[in-house]
């Protein structure tokens, strides 16, 4: 109950952050921003901010590669959850995390979305594209333009922070699909993961062994 709490309380946070707090939003400035990015014309974005845009899609695909999973057990699916998180990021996720309840099990058969899901060839597909991200970012950004449009625009100043909530939340989900792939109480390796951001998760679906399906059906 504690933990429902507590990702309610972000949740709401959050929301009320980005409303009454963050810096103003410009909204014909972001829908142009946006435009660019999804017709692909980035020749004068910085770099750092098409990285950061990439790398929460990056973070997206990484919960759904442990969530539609644990959505198979739960009495809600996450599929809208997963897509809700596409248009709105860390909002759209977090009520999935806060209804979920611990679940170590999984039934039935993997259909073709969750043995793509499942398989370590995207972890390493994911782990290859973050760092290209994060190298272009890094040494093609202009730093002094992004600090600039974090303190000026709510736009960019929301995606920065929300992409460090998915870093802070990824914990709540992580043990579950541990146990359920035969990790039961390690500790150490939990948190080693759990606290490395961003790359721990990344290793862990790299690394992680296929769940095992069964002949019965999943329970509903």
């Amino acid at each position: 109950m504690g933990r429902k709490i507590a990702l309610w309380l972000i949740w709401a946070g959050f929301i009320a952050y980005v409303l009454f707090l963050a810096p103003p939003i410009h909204w014909q400035e972001t829908l142009n921003l946006l435009r660019k990015i999804l017709t692909l014309q980035w020749a004068d974005i910085n770099p750092i901010i098409l990285s950061l845009f990439s790398l929460v899609g990056i973070w997206i695909l990484i919960y759904s590669c442990v969530l539609f999973f644990d959505g198979r057990m739960q009495k809600i699916p996450f599929w809208p959850f997963a897509l809700a998180s596409v248009g709105t990021g860390v909002i759209g996720l977090t009520p999935y995390l806060a209804l979920r309840e611990a679940n170590q099990e999984f039934s039935g058969r993997k259909d073709a979305w969750l043995q793509l899901l499942d398989s370590r060839s995207t972890g390493i597909i994911l782990t290859l594209s973050t760092i290209g991200l994060l190298a272009y970012g890094l040494l093609a950004g202009d730093w002094a333009d992004f600090i600039q449009q974090f303190q000026s625009d709510r736009f960019i100043n929301g995606m920065s922070l929300a992409f460090c909530l998915f870093c802070l939340l990824f914990p709540t989900t992580l043990g579950d699909d541990m146990a359920r792939r035969g990790f039961l109480s390690n500790s150490q390796l939990f948190w080693l993961i759990a606290l490395v951001p961003l790359f721990g998760p990344l290793v862990y679906l790299c690394w992680r062994p296929p769940l095992r399906e069964t002949s019965a059906e999943a329970a509903p």
